[in-house]
């Protein structure tokens, strides 16, 4: 089955093929159809999932799934949150945009954040169920970057269970344990059950 993923970032298509390319799923990277990023004028992960979601099955007629993900920081009063891939301003990287966390994080010795993924999926624009999952993933934010696999802020992100970043963790690892790993065996769940994947 051929499923549209609404992202355009290569971290995600990569974790999201390792995930459901076993189960005979064909992901399509929306820039692959020409689709353009939906607009996310919510204030809610599930809510900005869904929009992509509908807006990537509505533009290539097929079944679609979108991530909405972000970091949410205890010390920042949960941002960036939603706004974690433009904490830094429009067309900020990742490396702005960490460099803002870090700079906004000066002198808090509170640390403890989580990542949250919500995954949707839709069969169509119109799909009156669209599949819901969420999931988080622990950790503390730290300093001085450690690891080079991962993105976003993964160099950032200790996971005191490993002892490591989740940047420093193997990619096998990573996609066993994160929050989009945790969402994506949900929606598997979810998929079986509903779409008969």
């Amino acid at each position: 089955m051929q499923i549209v993923l609404a992202s355009n970032n290569p971290g995600k298509l990569r974790e999201f093929k390792a995930l459901l390319e076993p189960l005979g799923c064909e992901i399509l990277p929306q820039k692959a159809l020409g689709i353009t990023s939906a607009d996310e004028p919510f204030e809610t992960f599930v809510e900005n999932a869904l929009a992509k979601a509908r807006h990537a099955a509505r533009v290539s007629g097929l079944p679609a799934i979108a991530d909405d993900s972000g970091i949410c920081v205890d010390a920042l009063g949960g941002a960036p949150g939603i706004h974690s891939a433009r904490f830094a301003g429009d067309g900020a990287t990742d490396a702005d945009n960490n460099a803002r966390l870090i700079e906004a994080l000066q002198g808090q010795t509170q640390r403890s954040a989580h990542y949250v993924c919500v995954l949707v999926a839709v069969k169509n624009a119109q799909d009156p169920e669209p599949l819901i999952a969420h999931a988080t993933w622990e950790g503390l934010v730290i300093d001085t970057p450690r690891g080079e696999n991962g993105f976003g802020y993964d160099p950032y992100f200790f996971l005191e269970d490993f002892g490591l970043t989740a940047a420093q963790l193997p990619p096998e690892t990573k996609n066993s344990v994160s929050h989009r790993a945790k969402a994506m065996r949900l929606l598997r769940e979810l998929l079986a059950a509903s779409w008969k994947l």
